[in-house]
């Protein structure tokens, strides 16, 4: 059986204070709700990047297909100008420059068709350029609002971390007055709960959780020195005895 003074079953309860307190500041630092704006941001600045990478490579390839429209445009007009030129000079034989006037005539067609499959392209260029302008824009200001929000996370975080840090030392503090038995008791007992290992006892009634007795138990309870360490024997709390003003004693 094990037996510590009153006052020093007492500071499990204040011990209990402090882990519950620092559970408290665990949970509160995963669940911040900048933590889902930063989550949403995240995949928004994803989802905005992919799109990013695909009008960019849609620009490059349209401004490849309109470097080969230009290029074909320019060998038409160049073949035109040499007809021309032969027809202007007057230089070769009739039936010759007949030819060349036909070929003009089918060259011209042929420009006017490549010229408007130049713009065509051109204008699905300035589509797809205009794209990736206005998907950079989204995503600096992603970026941005990324930043703010990691910046309100970050300061969040440091004053929950200094808060845990002073709630630690208090609970190493207290701990420290505390029987390594009865420690490990309330220790173990907390492992088994998930967390709470000692439950203020006034009279018969539990205080903070519901613990139910039996009959024999009451009659222990009633029946233990003020010394003793009781434990329910359903829960496995350990129990700390309080009288009318909250100081550990018998009930």
């Amino acid at each position: 059986m094990t037996t510590a003074p009153p006052q020093e079953q007492r500071r499990l309860l204040d011990l209990q204070a402090l882990d519950t307190r620092l559970a408290k500041l665990a949970h509160q630092r995963r669940t911040l709700p900048v933590l889902s704006t930063l989550a949403q941001l995240e995949g928004r600045g994803e989802d905005l990047h992919r799109a990013q990478v695909e009008a960019k490579t849609l620009a490059a390839d349209t401004r490849r297909e309109l470097t080969k429209a230009e290029a074909d445009v320019e060998q038409v007009r160049a073949r035109a100008a040499r007809h021309q030129a032969t027809l202007d000079s007057g230089k070769g034989l009739s039936r010759e420059l007949v030819a060349l006037q036909t070929e003009l005539a089918q060259l011209a067609d042929r420009q006017s068709v490549l010229e408007e499959i130049e713009l065509e392209v051109m204008e699905r260029m300035e589509a797809a350029e205009a794209r990736v302008s206005e998907l950079d824009l989204q995503e600096r200001a992603i970026a941005a609002d990324v930043e703010r929000a990691t910046a309100e996370r970050d300061a969040a975080w440091a004053e929950i971390d200094a808060e845990v840090s002073r709630t630690r030392a208090e609970r190493d503090q207290t701990a420290a007055q505390i029987d390594p038995e009865l420690l490990d008791l309330y220790e173990y007992a907390r492992s088994r709960t998930g967390g709470l290992g000692v439950v203020a006892l006034r009279g018969h009634r539990t205080e903070g959780a519901q613990v139910d007795f039996s009959l024999s138990e009451l009659a222990a309870i009633d029946a233990a020195g003020p010394d003793e360490v009781i434990v329910s024997e359903e829960h496995g709390y350990v129990l700390v005895r309080l009288d009318e003003n909250g100081a550990s004693g018998r009930a």
